[in-house]
C-alpha cells in the first residue's frame, strides 16, 4: 500500500515573517501559540495542512510522508543510495518522526503511523 504524504513544513528564517505572508498569501490559518512557536497551518481547503517555522536548518519546504515503521523506511531509502539525517525521534504529545537525505541531497520527513 502506498504512504501517504500528510504534512508539509516551510523553514524561513524569521518564523513570524514566514507565518503572516504565506496566511496573507493563500488565506491559511496559522497557528503558533505553542511553546516552539511553530506555526500550525490548516489551510480550510482539501489537500494536507502543514506547518511554518524558522530554523537552524537551511530554508526550504519538507514534505512528510506516513509510514508503519521508520527504521525500516530509512534503512531501505540508505539501501537505495540514501542517507539517514534524523534517527526515529519522539516529540512528546505531538508525533514520531525521522528524516533522510535523497542521493541528491533532497530532505524528506518520515512520520509514524500511529494506530487510530
Amino acid at each position: 500500500m502506498p504512504n501517504p504524504v500528510i504534512h508539509f513544513e516551510i523553514v524561513g528564517k524569521d518564523g513570524p515573517k514566514s507565518q503572516k505572508f504565506y496566511a496573507d498569501l493563500f488565506d491559511w490559518h496559522v497557528d503558533a501559540n505553542n511553546p516552539m512557536d511553530y506555526g500550525m497551518v490548516d489551510t480550510h481547503a482539501q489537500g494536507i495542512n502543514g506547518g511554518i517555522t524558522a530554523g537552524d536548518r537551511p530554508t526550504g519546504t519538507t514534505i512528510y510522508v506516513q509510514v508503519p515503521d521508520l527504521q525500516a523506511s530509512l534503512d531501505k531509502a540508505e539501501s537505495l543510495g540514501g542517507k539517514t539525517v534524523m534517527p526515529p525521534t519522539e516529540i512528546p504529545g505531538a508525533v514520531t518522526m525521522a528524516m533522510f537525505a535523497d542521493p541528491d541531497g533532497t530532505v524528506v520527513g518520515l512520520i509514524l503511523d500511529q494506530p487510530q
